[in-house]
């Protein structure tokens, strides 16, 4: 492992009553048997249900193909992963050797794996309330920023539109770099606004997949000043 799992707990804001549930959680199936898919499996669950109770409630006019997009956009394996990286869930990861070369603890589908397998812990020692309010407090700003009207528009069309709005050059995306087997890629692409001196990287596993995290992280950039 390579730092402390109580730390990581910390970060997360729960105390673990049973610690083996959080270091199964943060096992990879490539360090053993006892892994986190199963935690994964539940922790999608809690997820979908947690975040589609709070559109309802913050959406009482939004019909079922909005609510679903919106919630879609939330929990997809890139938003995940990039709550995962702020949480910084990676340096807690239990990966096997290969995986631990090739970079598996930066990978997208391992990180947003992970942190449903965490969430899934956290319901089994402490149940669906307290499971509930962790979710809700790492979502806190995303479903502030969630937006009814923009629920089919992705990350770079948001951006080019705010853009646009303010008369501003539309902004240059350029891949870093690109690791892996040709079947198992993962992309490194950067945003950068040509007026400003202003640039953010995006991880995926397609160069679409990285540009559209690059320019999700523009605009939280951007909102948050």
């Amino acid at each position: 492992m390579n730092a402390d799992p109580h730390r990581f707990a910390k970060r997360l804001g729960h105390d673990f009553a049973r610690p083996e549930l959080l270091i199964q959680a943060l096992t990879h199936r490539s360090a053993g048997s006892l892994n986190n898919e199963r935690l994964e499996f539940l922790g999608d669950a809690l997820i979908g249900l947690v975040i589609a109770e709070a559109l309802c409630e913050r959406f009482p006019k939004a019909d079922e193909g909005t609510l679903s997009r919106m919630r879609a956009s939330l929990v997809k394996r890139e938003s995940l992963a990039a709550l995962a990286r702020e949480l910084r869930l990676g340096d807690a990861l239990r990966l096997g050797a290969g995986e631990l070369r090739s970079g598996g603890q930066t990978r997208d589908s391992i990180l947003a794996d992970a942190l449903e397998a965490v969430l899934g812990a956290v319901y089994l020692d402490a149940g669906f309330e307290r499971a509930r309010s962790v979710v809700l407090r790492l979502f806190a700003d995303r479903l502030e920023q969630t937006d009814a009207d923009r629920a089919d528009k992705d990350p770079k069309t948001r951006l080019q539109e705010w853009l646009q709005s303010y008369k501003r050059p539309l902004p240059q995306y350029l891949v870093l770099s690109i690791d892996g087997d040709q079947h198992d890629q993962t992309f490194i692409v950067s945003c950068q606004l040509q007026d400003a001196d202003m640039a953010t990287c995006g991880i995926g596993t397609s160069r679409r997949r990285a540009e559209q995290a690059a320019a999700q992280s523009m605009l939280e950039r951007i909102r948050h000043g």
